[in-house]
């Protein structure tokens, strides 16, 4: 195949990939619509720098996968690009290099003569001649002079087990049978507008059979339509036997796929961690750690110093150990738990002494400011930080959630295990901030006779029950109404976290969007006050300095007392103020909004849940679940 074949239609970042519209998903360009492509398609021959390293994700990423039945990985690849693509048009070796994608939905709507039909009718022409705009690319059809643009048709038809199939026209326009003139009949769609749903008419060419779109829509439209095919057209497969209702959706809706991704900080080694821990987490580099002139060698070297602190012949048993489980020679349940990404973070960030710097991480503590010491016990400024990204799958229909991680089927990514899957990373700056765990406790306990944070708990029990529907897969045990429960702290923690993020981001230049955030609760048996707030945007304006220095003295005062003031005030007060889920609602915030504690979706690691002001600041009478001292409500 001619690389001259490949034609570039659009550009997007790498976090747009992992996030927005990744494998599987569908990106709107101007004039039409892609389906990105499955592993299978994309290549990353003749290009040097596509490794994203780090061994604590691809660990996390393994024991996701095996949750799910998937095979192992052994790498985190971000996505192909050359340079020269942008700089240099005509250059075709680096034109030929991208996220490989397809028209999709493949039926297409002339925008003159109201001409329906599929790209492989060749009813259309496909126009993308000028390689310095690829905005430009566009499908048309000859009917006219100046060949009119032709659009994709926005109807699909999706199913909770992740299929993605292409509306049957043909079919639907003639009740399920075939056209009595041409077995191929070319169609019209003609859209009538209005403001009561779509009012779209769809008409046959060749017999002059017609019908509304309207009678697919609705629960009763559903009898209208076909059995699901089963059909992956990110990688060109089918799946027999899917008994799932298919579903009417326009091409873009937001619920049409959603990712699943894990995130995780590159930290030097903790001190702390047990050898276990250490060779899992960094299994990739240490696998051939088998002997004592490997262990000296490696301990020699800069990048593995810190393997001189452990005894040898004890650190070459655990990779051993390690190795004999990976060959299931020790109990498989083990390895196949969901990896704790959270802790390894928390014994680094909370260490004492800070653990030295490297290229990808540095950290100093701060002096905690004297009007604060009563709220934080520590205070610290990570000057340098890398998050690694990957995506191991996606669903459609049902989001993943960490509340109810049983309810979306997940999809994956390739036909055939490759050995990796997409991966970005960003690197930036942040403060790390820990609360008094005295304050914590004591706070924590009075929470426990809390009417207010009981009605969280109940709204969190009804919102489980209300998500078990036909669409959970069959999980051995009973339904655990409380499963996932985050815990009392972990509010207090999220909603000190917005509050200071909302603040910061009116210092220090960044948006809201620009920031994000990891909260350290813990659990019971190992109870934490951790909270990171920092950069994750994927260029260099994440590390000019703008948030640690945020972490200095005054500054830090003045942004916590400010973010406790305007926590204390809502424009929606005094309906934001009394909001509690009471019964029968099962939304999973208290005293929040959009005025006052949400932030963007890409900042809250919890989808904005989970918040509450009334355990910051009083907001009447009941001053006694306010988490903060005395000396710092406003």
């Amino acid at each position: 195949m001619s690389t001259s074949y490949f034609r570039r239609v659009g550009a997007a970042r790498p976090s747009h990939l992992m996030y927005t519209s990744g494998v599987g998903s569908l990106i709107d360009l101007p004039n039409f619509s892609v389906l990105v492509k499955g592993l299978d398609s994309w290549s990353h021959t003749g290009l040097a720098d596509y490794n994203v390293d780090e061994p604590r994700l691809i660990t996390a990423v393994n024991r996701t996968l095996q949750l799910y039945g998937e095979s192992r990985i052994n790498q985190l690849r971000s996505a192909p690009w050359m340079e020269g693509a942008d700089s240099s048009p005509k250059d075709w070796a680096a034109q030929g290099v991208g996220v490989p994608v397809t028209p999709f939905p493949q039926w297409l709507r002339c925008t003159a003569c109201n001409l329906l039909a599929s790209i492989d009718a060749q009813a259309f022409a496909f126009v993308n001649n000028n390689p310095r705009t690829p905005h430009e690319a566009r499908f048309t059809h000859d009917c006219k002079p100046g060949k009119p643009l032709a659009v994709a048709a926005r109807f699909t038809l999706v199913c909770t087990a992740g299929h993605l199939d292409e509306f049957p026209y043909a079919p639907f326009v003639h009740h399920g049978n075939a056209c009595a003139k041409m077995p191929r009949p070319l169609l019209r769609m003609k859209d009538h507008g209005g403001n009561q749903a779509a009012n779209v008419t769809l008409e046959c060419v060749a017999c002059g059979a017609q019908r509304n779109i309207r009678d697919a829509m609705g629960e009763r439209g559903r009898q209208h339509l076909p059995a699901c095919r089963g059909r992956h057209p990110h990688l060109g497969t089918y799946e027999r036997g899917c008994e799932r209702e298919a579903t009417l959706m326009v091409a873009g809706a937001s619920n049409q796929w959603f990712p699943m991704t894990l995130s995780a900080l590159a930290l030097p080694p903790s001190k702390n961690a047990s050898l276990a821990d250490l060779v899992e987490e960094r299994w990739t580099d240490l696998q051939n750690v088998t002997s004592r002139v490997v262990f000296d060698a490696f301990a020699g070297t800069p990048a593995y110093a810190y393997l001189k602190e452990y005894d040898a012949e004890a650190f070459i048993a655990a990779v051993e150990a390690h190795q004999a489980r990976l060959d299931g020679a020790a109990s498989p349940a083990a390895d196949a738990a969901p990896v704790d990404l959270l802790s390894p973070e928390w014994d680094v960030l909370a260490a004492s002494p800070t653990p030295d710097a490297t290229d990808d991480f540095a950290l100093e503590a701060t002096d905690v400011p004297d009007a604060l010491t009563g709220l934080f016990s520590d205070v610290r400024q990570v000057q340098r930080l890398r998050e690694a990204r990957a995506l191991i799958g996606f669903t459609r229909l049902d989001a993943p959630d960490p509340e109810t991680p049983e309810i979306a089927t997940p999809v994956r990514l390739s036909r055939t295990s490759l050995g990796w899957v997409p991966a970005s990373e960003v690197r930036g700056e942040g403060i790390f901030l820990r609360v008094r765990e005295d304050l914590m406790a004591e706070w924590e306990e009075r929470m426990l006779k809390s009417p207010a944070m009981q009605a969280h708990r109940e709204a969190f029990a009804r919102f489980r029950n209300n998500r078990k529907s036909e669409r959970l897969r069959d999980v051995p045990g009973e339904f655990d109404a409380m499963r996932g429960w985050p815990g009392e702290r972990y509010i207090a923690l999220h909603s000190l976290s917005h509050l200071l993020i909302r603040t910061i981001a009116l210092e220090c230049g960044y948006s809201s969007a620009s920031l994000g955030e990891r909260i350290y609760a813990g659990d019971p048996e190992n109870p934490r006050t951790g909270i990171l707030i920092y950069t994750a945007v994927p260029d260099s304006e994440g590390t000019l300095g703008g948030l640690v220095s945020l972490a200095e003295g005054a500054d830090f005062e003045r942004i916590v007392r400010r973010a406790l003031r305007d926590a204390a005030r809502c424009s929606s007060d005094p309906l934001c103020a009394e909001r509690l889920p009471r019964h029968p609602a099962d939304f999973l915030h208290g005293a929040a909004c959009h005025v006052c504690l949400f932030v963007s979706e890409t900042t809250c690691e919890r989808g904005n849940r989970f918040l509450d002001r009334r355990f910051l600041v009083p907001l009447g009478d009941e001053s006694d679940q306010v988490l903060t001292p005395v000396g710092l409500r406003p």
